[in-house]
């Protein structure tokens, strides 16, 4: 284990990404700080103004479900006009190398998508903002053909194919996340030999432990990130930076 963010780290990581073959990305919250999208966890963040909805509450409780909607028409003025930074035009780069297999994501602002990797090589741990869909039909539209011009007081969106409740493709609490997102994200985990996790805490289970399968099946493992994680120990790399500062070293 390194924990050192000196010349020799970062020449011998640059060394590791240009030997692997096969890299996938492992990205938290802490990826998007830096494009404008807050913490929610931090104080006078989105959950110190909105008390969560959990998915029951939201299936069964119209006044919840007003809620739910209050908190994502708030977040999602955030997240219109948010934009990819370095840390997410860094895994671009590596997949238009060619050497990027996949991007698991606990995040849901869609920053990835927008930094232009292809859907269908991420892997939207905890679902995704930038849709809605139907909990009836699965019938799913664009988040901006819902957000625009929303006006709660008229009541919740409804699907307009079914009548369905409508909700942001998101996984609420007390909502299980999908099990071909887990198999598609263990898979990743087992076959890359190098993952590179940004700006996660590495403390939410059960994605908190893919990186660790990924060590486990023979890759090298970096931690890009500000705070300590739970498998530090068992990291190849540790980089306790702003992922802006670090993307500023290794193309230095």
């Amino acid at each position: 284990m390194k924990h050192s963010d000196s010349n020799n780290q970062i020449e011998a990581f640059k060394s590791a990404i240009n030997k692997s073959k096969k890299i996938v990305g492992f990205t938290g919250a802490g990826i998007s700080t830096e494009s404008g999208i807050p913490d929610y966890r931090s104080k006078g963040g989105i959950w110190d103004k909105f008390q969560p909805v959990y998915f029951e509450e939201f299936i069964s409780d119209e006044g919840k479900r007003t809620l739910y909607w209050q908190r994502k028409q708030e977040l999602w003025k955030d997240l219109s006009i948010a934009l990819p930074n370095k840390g997410h035009l860094f895994f671009k780069e590596l997949y238009d190398k060619g050497i990027l297999a996949g991007l698991i994501t606990q995040n849901i602002d869609g920053l990835h998508e927008k930094s232009g990797l292809p859907k269908d090589i991420i892997v939207n741990l905890h679902g995704t903002n930038l849709e809605v869909r139907c909990l009836d039909c699965g019938f799913t539209v664009p988040s901006e053909d819902v957000f625009d011009g929303l006006d709660l007081e008229q009541g919740n969106p409804l699907c307009p194919e079914c009548k369905g409740l409508f909700k942001p493709d998101t996984i609420s609490f007390g909502q299980q996340l999908r099990g071909e997102d887990l198999d598609r994200a263990n898979d990743l985990a087992i076959s890359c030999d190098l993952m590179v996790v940004v700006g996660s805490t590495l403390v939410v289970q059960p994605a908190s432990s893919i990186p660790s399968i990924a060590k486990a099946n023979g890759a090298i493992l970096a931690i890009i990130t500000l705070s300590e994680t739970p498998i530090d120990n068992h990291a190849d790399f540790i980089f306790h930076l702003k992922m802006d500062a670090f993307i500023n070293l290794i193309q230095s």
